[in-house]
């Protein structure tokens, strides 16, 4: 019996799948494979540093902007670094952020 497991999943799969999403309209989803196509050279580790710094409290303005900046530099991740720009922009609008 022959098991799926997500590191199963290639970067061309879901850039497919992405694609199949935007031209039926589902523009979100579309966003999200194509984050998760980005994420696929991310070494594990680095995604779950990653994860926990998005939990609210948890990081700084200035460390989820150097995250966002290392995800694009290193890694080519522009989809994945705008993303987290963006949580840390409504972080920063909500208080969001651990206390200094």
């Amino acid at each position: 019996m022959q098991t799926n497991s997500f590191a199963d999943i290639s970067t061309a799969t879901l850039q497919s799948q992405a694609a199949k999403a935007r031209d039926a309209g589902f523009v979100q989803l579309s966003h999200n494979f194509l984050r998760a196509a980005e994420l696929t050279v991310v070494p594990d580790n680095e995604i779950l540093a990653i994860y926990e710094l998005l939990r609210p409290g948890r990081s700084t303005h200035a460390e989820l902007c150097t995250t966002a900046d290392k995800l694009e530099l290193i890694y080519g991740a522009s989809e994945t670094a705008a993303f987290v720009r963006d949580a840390a922009a409504e972080y920063l609008r909500r208080n969001l952020f651990r206390p200094q």
